[in-house]
């Protein structure tokens, strides 16, 4: 009987994961033959161009691929700085009567639709960030770096600060939770080494690497895929200069959200906006690749 009860639910994860699997699959498909028209006719130029001329049906979005990389990768390193200073304050030093409420709070912040904190980007942040951050340090003369802001606050970095206060909750719960799971005997012997508190959060961070590289990859998926509430705060500008992160942009997400509502009208927009999103598909398929293999060998 209890094999059987095993087979049975071996049997419902195998096909639970098979499906998993084949949406995987039926979205790569889908987006490659969507593809297949611009790619046939322009090949990798667009990958390589940033001309977005409908009228002309010419189309090249390494504008918006660069604000996709750019943006999640500020993004990423707010991100970690955040979830791990707040997974360390959780576990180490926060009172266990506070902890429950702490952890409400933050699981609420994860659950909060992404157009409020597109709302509150737009609202509060970006004008925070234009006043306290980005207009002084233009005035300081590094506008020639990162560009000057806009009167209304939008940029690629008021995307990445907001995608960043977005993904934490998340990546500082897989932390959390893996820093309470490290055995009470493993903090005990390197107390009694005489290490100091400093030093025992720093080794018990190297114990859980792999953990911390699981919380990136989610977070950069989460940050790179963001569409409402990037696409209200990135300022959807074509900036071929997308490294200079104080000027407004695009992503790829921002850019397919602005523009699909008119692809219609268009014979290859459509075209090229799949194109777009099959090119950040594989880039993000790469990058968590890339992060999981990494983390098998630390």
């Amino acid at each position: 009987m209890r094999i059987r009860r095993f087979l049975d639910v071996f049997t419902i994860v195998s096909l639970a994961n098979s499906i998993l699997i084949l949406s995987v699959v039926l979205v790569s498909l889908v987006l490659v033959v969507e593809s297949l028209p611009i790619i046939a006719r322009d090949g990798l130029l667009p990958l390589v161009t940033s001309i977005w001329n409908p009228v002309k049906e010419e189309y090249g979005f390494l504008f918006a691929l660069g604000g996709s990389l750019v943006t999640a990768s500020l993004a990423l390193v707010f991100s970690l700085a955040l979830s791990i200073g707040s997974a360390v304050m959780y576990a180490e030093f926060l009172p266990r009567r506070f902890r429950v409420i702490v952890k409400n709070l933050m699981d609420l912040a994860a659950s909060i639709p992404s157009v409020v904190y597109g709302l509150w980007g737009l609202k509060v942040l970006s004008p925070v960030l234009r006043t306290y951050i980005m207009e002084p340090l233009s005035e300081l003369g590094l506008s020639q770096f990162v560009g000057r802001p806009t009167p209304a606050g939008t940029s690629i970095f008021t995307a990445s600060i907001l995608l960043a206060i977005m993904v934490t909750p998340l990546a500082s719960a897989i932390i959390r939770e893996r820093l309470l799971a490290i055995p009470s005997h493993i903090r005990e012997a390197l107390y009694s080494l005489g290490l100091t508190k400093v030093e025992v959060i720093t080794l018990e961070l190297k114990y859980i690497k792999r953990s911390i590289l699981t919380a990136t990859a989610v977070s950069y998926g989460r940050a790179v895929g963001e569409t409402a509430a990037v696409a209200m705060v990135v300022g959807n500008v074509i900036n071929l200069e997308f490294f200079k992160v104080f000027k407004p942009g695009y992503t790829i997400s921002s850019l397919i959200a602005d523009q699909y509502p008119n692809a219609e009208a268009y014979y290859f927009m459509k075209h090229a906006l799949f194109y777009s999103a099959l090119v950040m598909f594989f880039v993000s398929l790469a990058i968590n690749i890339v992060l999981l293999k990494f983390g098998e060998r630390v």
